[in-house]
């Protein structure tokens, strides 16, 4: 699995380049603008085809959910944590008008703590982050869990096969994309790679 984060700022011609990223083989975009208001989702969202909506998790506003028909909810570390011990009967909840639920770990011991609930998980950071400065990376070895782990933090072409090595079934980039000179051709190098080293595992 490949996901594409939506950088934090807002970028030019981004609906464009989410739309491009989709044609040459994007399977799934977490939405994340913290920044936004609902009516500033809505205007990116509607500016994305609507072909491409069951392939993005949103991170914020949960109604857009229901409203555009898209893939699901991301639970980003406080929002999981804010729910306490309604999570799991959020989570059922969800999925069971349709949803799709992630969430956001910076720790392997969180995960173990929250088994089976979620249809993926992200830890962060592997690497050291292209993103934000000074966010070190912990290389996390998640060979021994069972759960559908995506490494995050400092991903790029050049370090995918020690990505898998820690046990990885995905990767999750945000810089290694959206901090390059052209995202489209970043994408798709990442893309290709993955593809020969044929290590990630997607999941239907």
């Amino acid at each position: 699995m490949l996901i594409v984060l939506t950088s934090e700022k807002e970028i030019a011609n981004e609906a464009s380049l989410i739309n491009q990223l989709f044609e040459v083989g994007l399977e799934r975009l977490h939405l994340r603008k913290p920044q936004f208001t609902m009516d500033e989702y809505r205007h990116l969202l509607d500016q994305i085809e609507s072909k491409y909506y069951k392939k993005i998790m949103l991170h914020e506003y949960q109604a857009l959910v229901d409203e555009y028909k898209l893939r699901g909810i991301h639970l980003q570390e406080k929002a999981r944590k804010d729910l306490e011990n309604t999570l799991s009967t959020f989570v059922k909840d969800c999925k069971e008008i349709g949803y799709r639920v992630s969430s956001s770990f910076h720790t392997i011991e969180d995960i173990e703590r929250n088994k089976s609930l979620f249809e993926y998980v992200l830890l962060s950071p592997v690497f050291n982050s292209i993103s934000k400065s000074g966010y070190e990376g912990k290389n996390f070895d998640v060979s021994h869990i069972d759960e559908f782990v995506v490494g995050m933090g400092g991903i790029n072409e050049n370090n995918l096969q020690a990505t898998f090595d820690l046990g990885y079934k995905g990767v999750g980039v945000l810089g290694g994309v959206w901090n390059t000179v052209s995202p489209i051709k970043s994408f798709k190098r990442i893309k290709d790679k993955i593809e020969n080293l044929s290590l990630c595992k997607e999941r239907v």
